[in-house]
């Protein structure tokens, strides 16, 4: 008997005649699965002496890292920032779902809230591992209450919080346990908000800026302190000016710690960031862009009124806003295309999923397919420190991929190596 041939062994799977994206590269190799890793062909031939159980024809696709969404707050009807009896159902519903937009793990994110809400939510929302019943959880991006009033946007001024003279217990104190937390998003320019930042990372949760009027010093401290992320550049934030470019001059200072980049998060649903500045943002720091879609309960449904978290929100086509509410300023960006300069809708998240998101950026900046991909992908993995099991089909890596045709619709999506989600087509 040959090594690794017992009765136990994982069979190896080879998808063949397809381009993978690798190193930042499209290649035209196979990619060779066991036991839900990706394998080096070179050590199974040479070292164990197999070849693959089973041979899967790609037709020439794409094969990519699954997409990671690590700010989506529902969907299809689900709020995570409702305290329901059911969180977790809706949270699987959510993770079922949006398989077919090639999202293998996300992070749930809750807006602002009162206490009493993230207590009851958060316990019932567990980091789970992806499979057949849906995206994987990586744990939960808490957007608030810790946030500007100026730049709160969508989220309800009544449950907005600062930090007091023990600023950590007042998050302890608001959120609970943060056992199950990856990401808390916070306006740096509060008060005692750097030793939270502290706080935060030594626990290993990733501490981003966003809903906030801070200069840029105040935002290159928050980073040295310890903070790595922007949530949804340009957007609930003060607009860029030559002599002060607030939290979007992190994006080239030169006063981030040695060998610290920042990330940041866009989203690109043709209505949040115009074009340029997506394009903008992606020449100044291509590294650093993280694709989210801040997607909202309405996301897989139609126009009318639907929650997200204390507030209504009105979906009207492609642009979701707080419904009966107006504002002389957007809460996101201060000039949307399609919306009138006096008494502005205020957007509340987006309604895109991944994948249009995806193809909307790459259109918008004319980068290359594999930054478009790896935007989706490699990014958030590294902004979470995953990128050895995520984001990447490097041998080792979890076999989650999705594969894609040229124009980069999700034909199939992989978790584990095992087909979690396939397009009609594709069965027949």
């Amino acid at each position: 008997m040959r090594a690794g041939q017992g009765a136990a062994r994982a069979p190896v799977l080879q998808f063949t005649n397809c381009r993978i994206l690798r190193g930042g590269a499209l290649l035209r190799e196979d990619l060779w699965v066991r036991g839900g890793r990706i394998l080096d062909p070179e050590k199974l031939f040479f070292e164990e002496r197999l070849v693959a159980d089973e041979q899967r024809d790609c037709g020439g696709r794409i094969l990519a890292p699954g997409f990671i969404d690590v700010q989506i707050n529902g969907g299809f009807g689900v709020d995570f920032s409702q305290a329901t009896e059911d969180v977790g159902s809706g949270v699987a519903l959510v993770a079922r779902r949006i398989l077919s937009h090639g999202v293998t793990s996300f992070c749930p994110t809750l807006v602002t809230s009162p206490p009493e809400v993230y207590h009851k939510v958060l316990p019932q929302i567990p980091v789970t591992s992806g499979g057949p019943h849906g995206a994987g959880v990586l744990g939960l991006h808490l957007e608030g209450p810790f946030i500007s009033r100026e730049k709160r946007g969508a989220h309800p001024e009544a449950h907005l919080r600062s930090f007091e003279a023990n600023a950590f217990h007042d998050v302890l104190a608001t959120y609970g346990p943060l056992d199950n937390v990856r990401i808390v998003t916070l306006a740096p320019e509060l008060g005692r908000s750097h030793e939270v930042i502290r706080e935060l990372t030594a626990r290993g949760i990733c501490v981003s800026l966003g809903h906030s009027v801070a200069d840029l010093r105040a935002a290159e401290a928050a980073v040295q302190s310890g903070a790595t992320f922007i949530t949804h550049l340009f957007n609930a934030m003060l607009p860029f000016h030559h002599r002060d470019p607030g939290i979007v001059g992190l994006l080239t200072s030169d006063q981030l710690p040695p060998g610290r980049g920042i990330f940041y998060g866009m989203i690109a649903d043709g209505t949040h960031t115009n074009p340029a500045a997506l394009r903008i943002a992606h020449r100044a720091h291509p590294q650093g862009l993280v694709l989210v879609t801040d997607a909202i309960p309405a996301l897989g449904l139609g126009n009318g009124r639907h929650t997200l978290g204390q507030q209504e929100v009105e979906v009207d086509g492609l642009t979701a806003y707080v419904a009966g509410e107006r504002h002389d300023l957007v809460a996101h960006s201060p000039s949307e295309p399609g919306l009138c300069s006096q008494g502005t809708t205020t957007l509340s998240g987006s309604i895109a999923p991944m994948d249009v998101c995806v193809r909307h950026f790459l259109q918008a900046t004319g980068c290359s397919v594999e930054s478009a991909l790896e935007a989706a992908s490699l990014h958030p993995a590294q902004l979470l420190g995953l990128e050895k099991c995520k984001g990447t089909l490097d041998f080792g890596a979890d076999a989650d991929f999705v594969v894609l045709d040229d124009s980069l619709h999700v034909r199939a999506t992989y978790i584990s190596g095992e087909l979690v989600w396939q397009a009609e087509e594709a069965r027949q």
